[in-house]
């Protein structure tokens, strides 16, 4: 069989003439989608009713789709820079469109939060499973095809693949399938612009069955867009970020939160003046897990199921520096300071006594001295003597004279092979693939792309994983929590699921097990606005993704509520005291009326003004002094397009309000604004000769918006 194939069609023939018409096939989630390739198999399907297609994954990707023509006009040439020529998965469009035939079906384990609340089709073929479970719960289905989009390039010994962006799943169900009896496709779709990640996300070609490889399949890769930070997330994540230790552990997840928090911990480290000034302004009271808040002198590792841009941005800053080695012996080392990562002389005694150098070498302690960089690479064996530096010496490592010489070669060096971050999968901005892309020798070994397996529990190696995630902080967000501490993520009361479990059970219960660690979930203290105003700390809900018993760490904009093994009451007391204070007073009683709290009991008086105004007062300054940018990492947008987004969502929940719509409304028609200077903007979204009473209203909303926001001049 030739191995490498042109088109994708043909991958598809040659799959169905080894496993038949009856295809259970399983893809990565996010980026890692061969969307080609799955585009064939689907319309192959969809041609023939013999043939049976079930399609296994999670977080299809999808070009957002603009509500109103307004929006259209504003977000066009936006999404024409950001995603190019990107080709769209063909049974995303018909499942939106109730248009999937009967003889294909589509399970997701994970949706991009929201995008399935109101499809029947999806949340009824939806799988709820932990991230470490997924392969297993594909492999019940049967899946007989396993597809990948992989980077490539040719080397001196061949071609080389790289998993790139998802080994999350894929090393796991290679080993899975290995073993199994039955005809069985392994298939890669190779992508010019993937970056090419090596160590464990690295394999040889023959893992696959098949690799097409095209270059006119090498359309835009799906680029996540860095989106604004609110001012309640950077509130959250100040709060998080002092909860970090340095010499600590790290995981963060995607999107305004994850990037609030990676950019705090950067004021952190680099402002530190002003982070504890905002701190100071924001906390209430201490929390007893509260670090010291220094700079990160020892900095940070990674252990994540998704490495995101914010995290290479604290690369970049020198925060995430803190190297972990796959050796027990060096780690528990370097935690006790017995060592550091230069090979030097208490290096050599520690791995005498230790029994990581033997005594006498052979083969095997000879090559894994030099993985580590301990022995010098032209060290060799010969006989009964070890070959250095152009010497014969004793093959004995307490001979002064042999552990001399093999000192003097190494002395100095850097311990080789340690990790600065371990993560599952990727996604993110262009410029993050690109900076990926970029990466040397030095920075690819700095990075390990790998499997879930490993990120997301201790399993594998407990004692290993233990030494290095020290201190571990796993940084995640939550909808909507209990008053005893039950947290609801990624579904509704009533069943509708808005995104999926994930990892986040995973972390939660790792923090459990793996000593000095704690679970931090950050949650908005209201949604909605107006009379759709709502609490997101309630009284009791009737869905959980986090137990009670797991309950750990939780923030919110107004403070660090720490539950772990505290009483009902106490729990109680801490989330309220977290909670907007518009809120406050019906949730304290709830729980003095189901007698979880004394009747006498008040709130304390530090906890009575959480509110978005003492929010936006406390933090304002910083704002002007650009501490806390509406953008921490960047933006593909203009200035002219993030004014036009503000005010467009400004207005747009103002038709929420219809007492405060109408006001607005009669205020914008009766108030003169400067035409001239308004008209770059309502050009650009084609709102300067409105044609319909409707667009005529928005654009005098629009205009008076963005004069109060100071960006027109008055007449």
């Amino acid at each position: 069989m030739n191995r490498v194939l042109d088109t994708v069609e043909e991958c598809v023939e040659q799959t169905i003439d080894r496993v038949g018409k009856h295809l259970v096939i399983g893809a990565p989630l996010g980026l890692g989608k061969p969307v080609q390739l799955l585009n064939a198999f689907y319309r192959r399907a969809a041609s023939d009713p013999e043939i049976s297609l079930h399609i296994l994954t999670a977080l299809c990707l999808e070009v957002p789709k603009p509500g109103s023509h307004i929006e259209a006009s504003l977000a066009g040439p936006i999404m024409e820079r950001l995603f190019g020529d990107y080709e769209e998965l063909d049974f995303m469009r018909d499942l939106r469109a109730d248009g999937l035939p009967d003889n294909i079906q589509l399970s997701e384990l994970y949706f991009k939060a929201g995008s399935m609340k109101n499809m029947p089709v999806a949340q009824q073929n939806y799988i709820s499973s932990n991230y470490t479970h997924i392969v297993r719960d594909m492999s019940s289905f049967g899946v007989n095809v396993m597809v990948q989009m992989v980077a490539a390039r040719e080397t001196d010994e061949g071609l080389s693949v790289s998993l790139s962006s998802n080994p999350d799943i894929t090393l796991e169900m290679m080993d899975r399938l290995e073993g199994e009896d039955r005809p069985i496709m392994l298939l890669a779709q190779t992508h010019d612009d993937m970056p090419f990640m090596e160590n464990d996300a690295e394999v040889p070609p023959e893992a696959f069955d098949l690799i097409v490889r095209n270059p006119r399949y090498n359309k835009t890769l799906f680029a996540v867009p860095n989106t604004a930070v609110p001012l309640q997330d950077y509130a959250a994540a100040l709060h998080a970020s002092s909860l970090i230790e340095d010499g600590g552990t790290l995981q963060i997840g995607i999107g305004a939160l994850g990037d609030a928090v990676a950019h705090a911990c950067i004021l952190r480290h680099e402002h530190n003046h002003s982070y504890r000034s905002m701190l100071e302004k924001l906390t209430h009271q201490q929390t007893p897990i509260a670090s010291d808040l220094s700079e990160f002198e020892q900095g940070l590792y990674v252990s994540t199921e998704m490495f995101v841009n914010g995290m290479m941005h604290l690369i970049e800053h020198g925060i995430v520096k803190r190297k972990v080695y796959d050796n027990l012996v060096l780690q528990r080392g370097l935690n006790a300071g017995e060592i550091s990562a230069q090979v030097d002389a208490d290096l050599y005694d520690y791995g005498r006594r230790e029994g990581l150098i033997p005594s006498v070498l052979d083969n095997a302690s000879l090559a894994e001295l030099q993985y580590w960089g301990i022995l010098d690479d032209t060290a060799v064996l010969e006989g009964d003597a070890i070959a250095a530096a152009g010497q014969h010496l004793a093959n004995d490592m307490d001979d002064p004279d042999t552990r001399a010489a093999l000192l003097a070669q190494a002395e100095g060096r850097e311990l080789r092979h340690g990790r600065l971050l371990h993560g599952g999968f990727f996604l993110g901005p262009m410029d993050f693939y690109d900076k990926l892309s970029a990466l040397d020798a030095a920075g690819q070994e700095l990075i390990c792309m790998t499997g879930v397996r490993r990120t997301n529990q201790l399993l594998l190696d407990y004692h290993l994983y233990c030494a290095q995630r020290q201190k571990a902080r796993f940084i995640n967000t939550g909808m909507i929590v209990s008053l005893n501490g039950t947290v609801a993520s990624d579904a509704l009361e009533d069943g509708t699921v808005i995104s999926g479990v994930g990892g986040q059970y995973n972390f939660v219960a790792m923090a459990q097990d793996l000593p000095g660690a704690h679970s931090i979930l950050c949650i908005r203290s209201t949604r909605g606005q107006g009379k759709h105003l709502q609490s997101n700390i309630v009284p009791f809900y009737g869905y959980a993704t986090i137990p009670k018993h797991l309950r750990d760490v939780v923030v919110t904009e107004y403070g660090v509520a720490d539950l772990r093994g505290q009483s009902d009451a106490e729990i109680i007391k801490r989330l309220i005291n977290i909670a907007d204070s518009r809120f406050q007073e019906g949730l304290l009683e709830f729980a003095k009326r189901h007698n979880k709290l004394p009747r006498d009991y008040r709130i304390p008086f530090e906890a009575r003004d959480n509110t978005p105004e003492r929010l936006q007062r406390t933090l304002a300054v910083f704002q002007e002094q650009e501490l806390l940018p509406s953008y921490p990492f960047g933006t593909d947008m203009t200035s002219q397009e993030i004014a036009l987004g503000a005010s467009l969502r400004r207005i747009k929940a103002l038709s929420e309000e219809p007492g405060h719509f109408i006001a607005t409304a009669f205020k914008a028609l009766l108030h003169r604004s400067d035409e001239d200077a308004a008209r770059p903007f309502l050009e650009r979204i084609h709102l300067d000769h409105p044609e319909t009473t409707k667009d005529f209203l928005i654009q005098q909303l629009l205009m008076l918006e963005l004069e109060e926001r100071g960006l027109l001049k008055v007449s």
